[in-house]
């Protein structure tokens, strides 16, 4: 679901109706939600870390062809090499992040928003008052990550260790680049591959054998930038494997009873109320397959020896790693009407064909519930309202208007 449909469903919003259906089949279309925002963020971020390479690619390589240069685009985060941090070793841990980004890893998107804040900050002392065009680039690219953080939150074992490995193979590729692009100023000079690969792989181990000396202070500075670069990707190489394996370790231990159970035939309860509990109690009785979605982790309680998945019920992708797709029905009982609501429309995103059910608690929502269409409605509190005001008027009770207040059935 997307962030403008998501916003004009909770403020009950009436208006432009036909242009919120527009978009929301050209976001289905387009199966935006397999690539936005994370490539568009994850090329922009690719982008501004290539911009950094582009003066010493050139030297490398000898270009002297009469192109546009672009190395003035990239000065925004260029200006963080005052401080001793070579421009290139940006441009590299920029290039790595993208990758981090492509991968919906938090730990890359909280590094890139750090590393641009400060480009941004930097860039903004030093211009002395104007604003070139790499400023504002690097504050939309700010902002845009801002606007895109609930998309990146994924520290799996699987994606840490692909992270971890694709960050130190690029940050050798940076050592051993540097290195040979520098060569002539290091005692004895470094005039071979197989000499920069020696070099590189002492010095982010923080070896430091002492047969190879920078003796320059633009060598020193690149050494100081190996360094620091090996360690911090080394570190947050070990976090980013080591979290996600300690924290599915300690679920094991927390939770040894539980088992996984095929997600197929089945049915799914969104939610942690009353007529969630009661729901899950009936339908286990009766022999029937469930996955609950609750939103946060908490004892067994009524739910014993139950497949249980901590998310958001209204995520996509927690929707499908309850087998969704695959269901009987999806049962949205939260307790409140609009996450219900969010509910059933990622459940339509998934696939039309899946049966929907959804609770209501405010008879005021009735209606705009209904715009989402669910297959059944279940409005309990209306019910009991119904009831009572019957009761202490002393009208006759009927049964056919009462079940159609307790069920909407489409």
């Amino acid at each position: 679901m997307s962030d403008p449909e998501r916003l004009s469903e909770r403020l009950a919003l009436g208006v432009w109706p036909g242009l919120r259906r527009s978009w929301s089949r050209l976001y289905q279309l387009l199966r935006a939600d397999r690539w936005f925002p994370h490539v568009p963020l994850s090329l922009g971020v690719g982008l501004a870390g290539l911009l950094q390479l582009v003066p010493d690619l050139r030297k490398l390589l000898g270009l002297t062809l009469s192109v546009p240069d672009l190395g003035h685009l990239n000065e925004g985060f260029s200006t963080l090499a005052i401080h001793g941090i070579p421009q290139f070793a940006v441009g590299m841990l920029l290039l790595v992040m993208s990758l981090g980004l492509l991968w919906h890893s938090r730990l890359a998107w909280v590094t890139t928003m750090l590393v641009t804040l400060a480009a941004v900050a930097v860039q903004l002392i030093a211009s002395g008052g104007h604003y070139p065009l790499e400023t504002g680039y690097n504050v939309m690219l700010l902002l845009a990550l801002l606007a895109g953080r609930r998309y990146f939150d994924r520290s799996s074992l699987a994606t840490g260790t692909l992270f971890a490995l694709t960050s130190v193979l690029l940050t050798l590729g940076y050592g051993v680049f540097g290195a040979y692009l520098l060569g002539s100023q290091f005692h004895p000079a470094i005039t071979g591959a197989d000499d920069a690969l020696y070099f590189a792989v002492v010095t982010m181990s923080t070896v430091g054998y002492g047969d190879i000396v920078p003796v320059t202070p633009e060598a020193r500075l690149f050494v100081v930038s190996l360094i620091v670069l090996g360690l911090v990707i080394f570190a947050t190489s070990l976090s980013a494997i080591l979290g996600p394996l300690m924290n599915n370790r300690l679920i094991a231990l927390i939770q040894p009873r539980r088992s996984r159970m095929e997600r197929a035939n089945h049915y799914i309860v969104v939610g942690d109320t009353a007529l969630a509990r009661n729901s899950f109690k009936e339908l286990q009785n009766r022999g029937q397959k469930l996955t609950l979605i609750l939103p946060r982790q908490m004892d067994e309680g009524p739910y014993q020896n139950a497949d249980i998945i901590v998310g958001d019920g209204s995520d996509i992708e927690i929707l499908r790693k309850a087998g969704a797709e695959r269901a009987k029905a999806v049962l949205a009982l939260g307790d409140d009407d609009s996450e219900n609501a969010f509910v059933i429309l990622a459940v339509k995103e998934i696939g039309e064909g899946i049966r929907t059910v959804a609770a209501v608690s405010d008879a005021r929502n009735l209606s705009r519930i209904k715009r989402v269409q669910p297959d059944l409605l279940l409005a309990p509190q209306v019910l009991g309202g119904e009831l009572l005001a019957m009761a202490l008027s002393g009208e006759e009770i009927n049964s056919e208007t009462l079940f159609d207040q307790l069920l909407h059935v489409r």
